[in-house]
C-alpha cells in the first residue's frame, strides 16, 4: 500500500520486507474440511443453504406473536421454526425468506392455540431446550419429521393443510 504524500520517506532507508518474486508450488484444496463432490446427505446432516443466518432476523419478527403452550419458551419455539424455515429454503436452493418462516409456523401449528392436556405436554417435552446447542438432536428430530415433498408446496397450500407434525 502506498504511503500518503505528506509522510516523509528516505530514499536511503532499508526495506524491512520484500515479497518473493513468486510463490513456489501451487495451492491445493487439501484441507481436512474440504468436501469432494456434492454435499453429503443423510440423518443429522441438516439442509445447508446460502445466508442461513438471516433466519434469525426473520424469526425475531415473530416474537410475541406465536401461540405458546403452558411452560413453553419462546426461544425454543423460534429455534424450531427457524430450523424448519431453513430446511424449506435450502430445498429451493436459496436464502430464507419470510414465506419460509410463515410455512414453518403453519406446519408446526404455532399460528393456532396451543394444544392442552397430553398433546400439550408432549409438545412441551419435545421442544424443551431446543434452542440450546447441546440439544441439537431434539431440534433435528422435529425438523426431520417433516418431509421435503410437503415443504416444496406453495405457501398457500401449506397453510391450508396446516400442522404436519405429531406432538
Amino acid at each position: 500500500m502506498a504511503a500518503p504524500e505528506f509522510v516523509p520517506s528516505s530514499p536511503t532507508a532499508r526495506r524491512s520486507y520484500q515479497s518473493p518474486d513468486r510463490r513456489p508450488g501451487s495451492w491445493l484444496a487439501d484441507r481436512p474440511g474440504e468436501l469432494e463432490g456434492r454435499q453429503p446427505e443423510g440423518a443429522r446432516l441438516g439442509s445447508p443453504g446460502p445466508d442461513q443466518g438471516y433466519v434469525v432476523h426473520l424469526t425475531d419478527t415473530l416474537k410475541g406473536k406465536v401461540q405458546l403452550g403452558a411452560h413453553e419458551h419462546e426461544a425454543d419455539v423460534l429455534a424450531v421454526v427457524g430450523a424448519v424455515a431453513l430446511k424449506r429454503a435450502a430445498l429451493f436452493g436459496r436464502a430464507p425468506v419470510i414465506h419460509d418462516v410463515q410455512a414453518a409456523v403453519a406446519v408446526l401449528g404455532f399460528g393456532r392455540p396451543a394444544p392442552t392436556g397430553e398433546e400439550g405436554e408432549r409438545r412441551r417435552l419435545r421442544l424443551e431446550e431446543a434452542h440450546h446447542p447441546h440439544f441439537y438432536d431434539k431440534l433435528r428430530d422435529v425438523v426431520d419429521e417433516i418431509g421435503p415433498e410437503f415443504l416444496h408446496r406453495p405457501l398457500d397450500a401449506i397453510v391450508q393443510t396446516g400442522t404436519q407434525i405429531t406432538w
